[in-house]
Order: C-alpha cells, then structure tokens, then sequence
C-alpha cells in the first residue's frame, strides 16, 4: 500500500431501476469494464487480472475469453459477505500489482436483479437451514434488513436516538443524487415529510431507509505508478486499505459483545494506524448504505464521533453537498445513485480524488470508501493524491 498501487481507469455501465436493462448481467460487467480500459488509454488485451465479490456468474474465464486478455495472471474473490467486500475486492488488487503478481487489474461487480433473483430478499424460498441460518430462520428473521433493523433500533434505544438521524442520512443521499445524472433517483427529490409518510419496511426503517434495487457494473483498472506515467487517466494512489474480522457468522449471530454494533471498530483502527491519519483529516467519504442504520453505528466504530452525539453530528444538513460538515455519498452512494453492491461508491471515491465528481469537494487529498457495515470481515480504502 501507500501508493505501491494506483487506479488508472473508472467505468461503469447506465444504471437502471430493476429489470430496466436491456442488456445482461454479463454484458454490462463487459461494457463497465471496457470503460474503464478506455477512461485508462488501455487495450483490453492487456488486462490481466480480475477480481469481484460474491459473484459466481461473471466468471475469470469466460470474462477473460469474452475481453480478449492475451494472459490472466491474477483471479480472486474474497471471502464471505456481499457489499461488506466492495473495498476488499480493492485491497486483492492492491495485493496484486504492489506485488507484481499482475501489471493491469481489474476489481468490479456486475449485478442484475431483474434478471435474476432480487439481493436481499428473503430466504424463505430455502429447503432446508442449515450453519448460520438454523438460528434464525426458524424465529422468522428471513433477510439483511430484519438483520441490520434489529442492531439499529436496540442502538437507537440505548443511546436516545430518534427516527430524524436516519431521516437525515436519507435526504443526503437523495439531495446529493440530483446532482448526479448517472442516478437513478436523479431527478427524484425526497422531502422529510416524504420520507416520514413512508411505509414501513421493518421498524426503524421506512421505505426510503433503504437501499433500492437495481441493474448496473461497476469497474476500476489498478497499475504501479510507472506504467501508469504512460497512461492517459490521472493515477490515484491507495494510501491504505483493511479488512477486519467480526464473528465468524456476522450480524445475524447477535452474541453479545458485538450486539449492537457493526464489527468496524478494528477495520477502522487498522486503516489509520496503516495510513497515519485520523478520521477529521478525511475529506470525502462514501459510506455503504443498503440501510440507514448502519451508517450511523458505523461512524460511530471507525470513530468520526460518538454513539450519544451521532443524531447532532448527522443533523442540520451536515451530510448534503460538497460544502457538507463531513461530504458523504456525494454521488447519492446506494439509496441514490444506484445500488451496484457498494462498488459505484469506490468509482465515487476515486474521482473525488481526480476532481470530477458531480459533487466535487475542493481541495480533495484523502478519499474514503467504506464496504458494507453489518457484516465481516469489514472493508475500508482510502484514497490519495499521487
């Protein structure tokens, strides 16, 4: 890490409502990925590693056929989880070019939930439970939001937080998509009479809590620094990258030294004490949200304050625009831009750090991407200027 690697190029294709594509799965991870090559000034016969997260369908060999790379060097995913990877999948990249194990890498996630089954429903449709599962389906808890909604309102309760926090995290994400065309809310403004008129999901959440379903890829191409001088895309450096392991289940366990909570006080701990900063010395920062919930708790674990002071530190607008106490999900992250699995906040995050967001901070020196809090092992990069 700190700057052994850099991003030389950023794709992704439209994002769409789900069973809006008209193309495949396949092909929108080949079209973000094409992108990406040609935002670096790359063939794609010279890519030569490719890396996702919880994705068996866009597989390293038929994807490497379909590129035309002349040589793959480099094939990994990692384990466990969904969007709690999506800043891992950065970090095996990192891991491949700093070691010199690939020269041109690619770390994406295609998702199309209207041609296949919809991420993050229920599991009810299972035979059996067997692991993990036997815990829980049997007293009725059948899917990620009763998972993350149960840690929230238990934090909620013992900290005197009120529904506004997480009505506040909402409107960010919406106010912050209108100014974003990519967005599949752009254009969609959302009030707090609107958000608080919605029905509910499962308490706390309302409908606008959580994160929407859609069809869409996402893609970045990682180098060293000396290929990249002879690419046309501006090089952005990984400062650092962590992992952090939780309990060996996650969030659905419910053990009493993690509940409630996130399981991002190490992956934090790791990340600052890897890159030498502290959470204030952070510009922008793209914080994962299938739900609301989870974005309070896990500013509160990676330490930008604490649990009694998060409805304060969240309020007034504090989140919205690039102007923002703390800029956060200035693409609109999940809720508003598109929910591509967290991997669209990591192509936020690098392009903070380029200077052609749609909601571009001044000044930008260290940009964060924060994989999905709730589930482990936890994930976090940061980005830097070359």
């Amino acid at each position: 890490m700190n700057g052994q690697a850099v991003v030389v190029g950023v794709g992704e294709s439209e994002y769409y409502k789900r069973g809006g594509s008209p193309e495949t799965e396949f092909q929108l991870a080949i079209k973000a990925i094409t992108r990406a090559a040609e935002d670096a000034g790359l063939e794609l016969s010279q890519l030569d590693g490719l890396i996702s997260y919880m994705d068996t369908r866009n597989d390293p060999l038929r994807l490497s056929t379909a590129l035309g790379m002349h040589d793959l060097k480099w094939s990994v995913t990692p384990w466990a989880g969904g969007g709690n990877n999506s800043s891992a999948a950065v970090q095996l990249a990192d891991a491949a070019v700093s070691g010199g194990y690939a020269d041109y890498v690619v770390a994406f996630r295609s998702l199309a939930q209207g041609q296949f089954y919809r991420l993050g429903s229920s599991f009810s449709g299972m035979s059996g439970a067997a692991g993990e599962y036997a815990w829980r389906h049997s007293y009725g808890l059948i899917s990620p939001a009763q998972e993350c909604a149960l840690h929230t309102k238990r934090f909620m309760h013992d900290h005197g937080i009120s529904q506004e926090a997480l009505c506040d995290v909402s409107l960010a994400c919406y106010a912050n998509a209108q100014l974003n065309p990519r967005a599949v809310r752009y254009g969609s403004p959302l009030t707090r009479e609107d958000y608080h008129a919605s029905r509910w999901i499962v308490e706390p959440f309302h409908l606008f809590d959580c994160c929407p379903e859609n069809d869409g890829a996402a893609a970045i191409i990682m180098t060293t620094p000396e290929r990249a001088r002879d690419l046309k895309g501006k090089p952005v450096p990984v400062v650092a990258t962590s992992q952090g392991i939780g309990p060996n289940i996650g969030t659905p366990s419910f053990q009493g030294k993690w509940f409630p909570g996130m399981f991002y006080e190490k992956v934090g701990e790791t990340l600052w004490n890897r890159a030498g900063v502290r959470p204030t010395d952070v510009d922008v920062l793209q914080l994962y949200e299938n739900f609301t919930g989870p974005v309070i708790m896990a500013l509160c674990e990676l330490g930008y304050c604490k649990p009694d002071e998060v409805e304060e530190f969240v309020s007034n607008d504090a989140l919205v625009g690039p102007k923002a106490r703390i800029p956060f999900n200035t693409s609109g992250g999940n809720i508003g831009e598109a929910y591509i699995h967290g991997f669209e906040m990591v192509n936020e995050a690098v392009r903070q750090i380029r200077g052609d967001s749609t909601c571009q901070v001044d000044n930008v020196e260290l940009s964060l991407a924060v994989g999905g809090p709730g589930y482990s092992p936890g994930s976090a990069v940061l980005f830097g200027q070359p």
